[in-house]
């Protein structure tokens, strides 16, 4: 596939970290490297994890970094228009569902979920229970979240850096949320319809929404949204411990750094060295320097650790 518009989708609900901002940093090399444009969208829609001002300062954060991208930044929070035709498409074809469970459940829906969370199948109690929304609404007490039906049957990713994965979706996690309760699309449609109406044929991320990947690619054959993107799952930075970064590995959000006096070259050596370039050396680099040193057959295949030496060196101790 000859893919041609990427996108870098950050979601506001904190500062960016380390992890982050290398997972950024690579998107924009392939895209430099393979003449791909480059679009923002920031992927506001996880209700109360959005926080006053995140949205502008996560976009001064990524310019602080050196990337640069095409065309105005698509806000998901302005497009509640387009998830609603979509949604009412696969309401029209019988791929969507009226559901009253948990509010939990509905809410956790709202936001990407990842691969370790130790979500359980969601049964499909609700499948075939009532006639309309409003009869769920009855029912329930309350307004209706919106499922998909999915196929019991697999469904393989076709991966540019990791190969061929392949999940059912039936038994991985079940009919899933797409529109929740209070009528604002969960990330898988909102991902999909985005992504479609935009062009975007390359979709770069970490590898714990290769999950994801799966459901958004049973959406866009039930909306008849073609062609599939290309994907790439990169490998996460975790800790120490070898869980994705977290407050419990200590501070590592790129604010954190900046406020230390971390230059913006420390930030993008260190992400050089995590991504395969100088034999791991630790070095300040400039964008310049990570293009011309870039090679994607070097990227790690396993999660990379964030080290103390990592931190000092970025602290430049």
């Amino acid at each position: 596939m000859s893919a041609g518009i990427t996108r870098l989708a950050p979601s506001p609900t904190g500062s960016l970290h380390i992890g982050n901002a290398r997972t950024f940093v690579i998107n924009y090399l392939l895209a430099r490297r393979n003449g791909w444009r480059v679009l923002m969208r920031a992927e506001d829609l996880d209700g109360p994890r959005i926080k006053k001002g995140a949205t502008e300062q996560m976009l001064e954060t990524l310019r602080w970094l050196g990337l640069q991208w095409d065309g105005p930044v698509v806000v998901q929070s302005t497009r509640s228009d387009a998830y609603k035709q979509a949604l009412s498409r696969l309401i029209a074809q019988g791929a969507a569902y009226p559901c009253t469970c948990s509010r939990k459940d509905i809410e956790l829906a709202a936001s990407a979920p990842h691969e370790g969370d130790g979500a359980k199948a969601y049964p499909g109690t609700c499948r075939g229970r009532f006639d309309s929304a409003e009869q769920a609404a009855e029912s329930g007490g309350r307004p209706a979240a919106w499922r998909l039906r999915v196929p019991d049957e697999p469904v393989t990713v076709v991966d540019s850096f990791c190969g061929e994965r392949t999940f059912n979706l039936a038994r991985d996690g079940g009919d899933f949320v797409i529109v929740g309760s209070n009528l604002q699309a969960a990330y898988q449609l909102a991902v999909v319809v985005d992504d479609a109406a935009s062009g975007v044929d390359a979709i770069v991320r970490g590898d714990d929404l290769l999950e994801s990947a799966a459901r958004q690619i049973v959406l866009r054959r039930m909306l008849h949204l073609a062609p599939e993107p290309e994907y790439w799952h990169l490998p996460l930075v975790v800790g120490p411990s070898g869980l994705r970064l977290a407050k419990r590995h200590g501070d590592t959000r790129l604010c954190y750094y900046r406020s230390r006096g971390t230059t913006r070259l420390r930030v993008l050596g260190l992400i050089g060295a995590m991504s395969g370039m100088w034999g791991g050396k630790l070095r300040s680099a400039d964008m310049d320097e990570l293009l011309d040193a870039f090679d994607p057959q070097n990227i790690p295949r396993t999660p990379v650790v964030f080290s103390a030496r990592h931190n000092a060196f970025l602290l430049g101790r």
